[in-house]
């Protein structure tokens, strides 16, 4: 939805061309249906009623739903599925996550909790391409937040939402803005790599 109000506002040069879950009951699916928002369920479950499909036969059909809909990036939000290799493959460097860590600290599920657990003072929210491992992509961008001595789990993880619903949009704008390139896990924005050449120092810390 903070990409759908980026849009809205003139702020992000795309327009969202569909909205897709795995979930028919997904909150993200009627709130998408309710601005008008093309939307489409892909669901685990087989036609027949028999199991569930693979990961891999799920994926496929995932992928021609995007590509009737004719996208070029997939954003993924509360998606909390591992894609398959084909799927990254068959969107390269297209494929972007949000994440409410400051990665690679605390991967994977609960990432909050895990960030209380081992005490630190820092947490925050990162925005990476997706690649074949486990929230282990290039990262675009990165917000901080402060941990409170008081906080719990709900709290820490309301103060990065925030931060996600800015950081999000901001770095889908400038992937689609500006010229850039992947350097080890790390995207490289053409114009501050000029910027940083000219000044002959490395570039300071986004402030947060």
């Amino acid at each position: 939805m903070a990409l759908a109000d980026a849009v809205d506002r003139g702020e992000l040069p795309a327009e969202i061309a569909l909205v897709l879950s795995n979930r028919p009951d997904a909150a993200g699916l009627e709130a998408a249906r309710a601005r008008g928002l093309e939307t489409c369920v892909v669901s685990r479950k087989r036609s027949a009623g028999s199991g569930l499909l693979g990961r891999e036969e799920h994926d496929r059909q995932v992928i021609a739903a995007l590509r009737d809909a004719r996208v070029d990036w997939v954003c993924l939000a509360g998606y909390m599925r591992i894609l398959s290799a084909a799927f990254v493959r068959a969107f390269p460097q297209r494929i972007v996550n949000i994440h409410p860590s400051l990665l690679p600290a605390f991967p994977g599920l609960n990432a909050q909790r895990q960030a209380l657990d081992y005490g630190v003072r820092l947490s925050g929210c990162t925005v990476h391409l997706v690649d074949e491992g486990l929230d282990s992509g290039p990262i675009v961008e990165q917000r901080a937040v402060q941990v409170a001595d008081d906080d719990d789990e709900a709290a820490l993880a309301a103060r990065i939402l925030r931060q996600e619903h800015r950081a999000y949009p901001e770095a889908l704008r400038r992937l689609l803005g500006r010229a850039w390139r992947v350097e080890g896990r790390r995207v490289r924005f053409e114009d501050e790599i000029e910027e940083k050449s000219k000044k002959g120092v490395d570039s300071p810390l986004t402030a947060l």
